[in-house]
């Protein structure tokens, strides 16, 4: 599923985006969408994040600066989960005694132990 959108498209399939947002969305850094020779093209990540953001930017009336920060905590707590992922896929593919003696590490780290 590799599936390029065109600025109209998306202005089409975001029902609550306008041509005005997705440009200051755009000159903000927080979409980043690919250029080609036709123009900039949109992923369907894209469009998600497109969505949040008029959702974030009309209910909760979130300025562009809190816009640009909240996005970014996103971003990093969805980086973070993908480490997460990764770490766990590892541990699972470990011995028992080694995820025995790594959970009871952990369980000794968390704060409150």
């Amino acid at each position: 599923m590799n599936e390029r959108y065109t600025e109209d498209e998306t202005v089409n399939a975001v029902t609550r985006l306008t041509r005005a947002q997705l440009h200051t969305f755009i000159e903000l850094e927080i979409v980043s969408p690919i250029q080609t020779a036709q123009g900039f093209v949109y992923r369907q990540v894209d469009l998600v994040r497109l969505e949040l953001l008029c959702e974030l930017s009309e209910d909760f009336e979130l300025e562009d600066d809190a816009l640009g920060i909240m996005i970014s905590l996103i971003d990093q707590l969805h980086s973070v989960r993908g480490d997460l992922r990764a770490v766990l896929t590892a541990i699972d593919a470990e011995p028992k005694d080694v995820r025995g003696r790594i959970g009871a590490a952990l369980r000794g780290a968390r704060p409150g132990s």
